[in-house]
């Protein structure tokens, strides 16, 4: 039964370590992407958490190898090595889990200074620009915090269609109750009229707070997926501790002790019952 038991400890901890194993594999994958991409960026804060992405990764994948080789083998010192690891990897998540949503104002406050400093829009570098024009597309949004952010070249991205449910606003007023009479102008005039009213409205939000609700929705899937590993650690740990525990436990057997008696005593009966038969042949 011990063993049997063993077995299959073994094998549900060989099979929790390889996620890990493969979780590690992933995320130092998904760091030398995001290095790759970052690679001419000036960015000390994106590289810090690039080498950040290295070191868990390696550290994680260094683990579980240690893990999977203390499971198979049966060894007590790395599985030892590979709990308190893992008990250290779930302490520090637990902390991370807790700490972090306080610090969600923060952040938002961190995302929307780093924002601001990209005014002006027109000194941006054409990358920046690309990305941003396809970021006013995608939201429907003009400007970091106005269309007046363009200056006077507001590109072609914060164009806002007069017929839609959006919010537009013409450059240059700040009413959009005005964009009530070009309706209505729009309405009887077509042609180059209609199209000069289509190419002179701009959409009336800015996409700073689309931008920021944008990043924080990745700050909630980062919880979520630190929250999942952090479970499967946990368990991860249980398993090693049942499979350290059964190694521990000792089998008893009963003790055997040499008897002079035993030698006839016990195989007198067999011995008497099979004399009448001798006698009667």
């Amino acid at each position: 039964v011990k063993y049997c038991v063993l077995n299959i400890l073994h094998f549900v901890c060989i099979i929790r370590i390889g996620v890990i194993a493969g979780t590690a594999v992933f995320t130092l994958g998904i760091a030398l992407f995001g290095h790759g991409i970052i690679l001419h960026e000036e960015d000390d804060h994106a590289l810090m958490g690039i080498y950040c992405f290295y070191g868990f990764s390696v550290i994680t994948l260094l683990f579980a190898v240690i893990g999977g080789f203390g499971v198979w083998k049966e060894k007590k010192w790395a599985l030892i090595v590979f709990a308190v690891g893992m008990i250290l990897g779930c302490l520090f998540f637990i902390f991370l889990e807790i700490s972090l949503p306080f610090a969600q104002k923060e952040m938002e406050l961190s995302l929307k200074n780093n924002y601001l400093s990209m005014l002006p829009l027109s000194n941006v570098s054409e990358s920046e620009l690309s990305e941003f024009n396809h970021t006013q597309s995608e939201f429907r949004c003009c400007g970091i915090t106005s269309h007046e952010d363009w200056e006077n070249n507001i590109p072609e991205s914060c164009q806002c269609d007069i017929d839609s449910s959006d919010d537009c606003i013409l450059p240059g007023t700040n009413q959009n109750l005005c964009m009530l009479y070009f309706q209505v102008m729009v309405s009887v005039y077509s042609g180059v009229r209609r199209t000069w009213f289509q190419d002179s409205v701009s959409f009336s939000q800015p996409c700073i707070q689309a931008l920021i609700q944008f990043e924080m929705r990745y700050f909630s899937t980062l919880l979520g997926i630190m929250l999942a590993k952090t479970l499967l650690w946990i368990l991860s740990v249980g398993l090693c501790i049942a499979i350290l525990c059964q190694l521990n436990k000792k089998v008893e057997t009963p003790n055997v002790v040499y008897s002079r008696e035993a030698k006839a005593g016990n195989y007198d009966i067999l011995s008497d019952a099979q004399e009448p038969s001798l006698k009667t042949e």
